[in-house]
């Protein structure tokens, strides 16, 4: 986990507005990668002119829907190759992956299934119907568990994973998704609870990219960055 310090020209007076972050990403070259693979597939879309409308209310620049990556051999491939070697090299070999339902149920198993791991997954509730299991899938009692995500936003359902994870008394390690919006309040949270998280890339680092690749003007970038700051409040 390192800082950040991110700077930008602010309209026609060139004055600089400077921006604070913690980044999740371990490698960046392994981040840079993964935001050309997600916009190639379209999986990540930003508009900051008619903004999408998250389930919470949120008003957002960016929609991301990483499950895209599961049509796409070449680019599955990739991820959960780099996120195994995240977690062979983190957490070593004893240990067993859970994917996020639903989301991040198919890239957990091909996680588990690189690094012959035991696996399961955990929904966001139990069910109603036949042994109202909420976590599906046999591990051992007090595991070492690696929770997967394929998207970390404001930390809430992650942590209701982790917290039915912990109350079956499993020892949750870490969590590690592909994407992460990095907002400081959701960083906050996996901190409160004694969770390290890591993603394979985030929002600061798609928008380094464009900015430098000249998708967007530095007015636009400084819009999407004030979005992550404070995305309730975000007009």
């Amino acid at each position: 986990m390192s800082q950040v310090f991110y700077q930008l020209k602010q309209g026609a007076f060139g004055w600089k507005k400077l921006y604070t972050f913690v980044t999740m990403v371990l490698d960046k070259k392994v981040a840079e990668q993964t935001i050309n693979y997600l916009t190639q597939i379209n999986a990540i879309k930003l508009n900051t002119k008619n903004p999408f409308t998250w389930t919470s209310g949120i008003k957002s620049p960016i929609y991301c829907d990483n499950r895209l990556l599961l049509s796409y051999p070449e680019i599955r491939k990739f991820i959960a190759e780099k996120m195994s070697e995240i977690i062979k090299n983190k957490y070593g070999e004893n240990i067993s992956i859970t994917g996020v339902a639903t989301g991040a149920i198919a890239i957990g198993a091909l996680i588990a299934e690189r690094l012959n791991l035991p696996y399961s997954y955990v929904r966001p509730e139990p069910k109603n119907h036949g042994l109202k299991n909420q976590i599906e899938g046999f591990i051992d009692k007090g595991s070492e568990v690696i929770v997967i995500e394929d998207l970390i936003s404001t930390g809430k359902s992650s942590l209701n994973a982790i917290n039915a994870l912990r109350d079956e008394s499993f020892n949750v390690s870490g969590m590690l998704s592909i994407f992460s919006y990095n907002f400081d309040f959701a960083n906050q949270r996996f901190q409160n609870e004694n969770i390290p998280i890591n993603s394979l890339a985030d929002f600061n680092t798609l928008v380094e990219m464009i900015l430098s690749e000249g998708s967007i003007s530095e007015d636009e970038a400084a819009r999407l960055m004030d979005w992550r700051n404070d995305p309730e409040n975000w007009v």
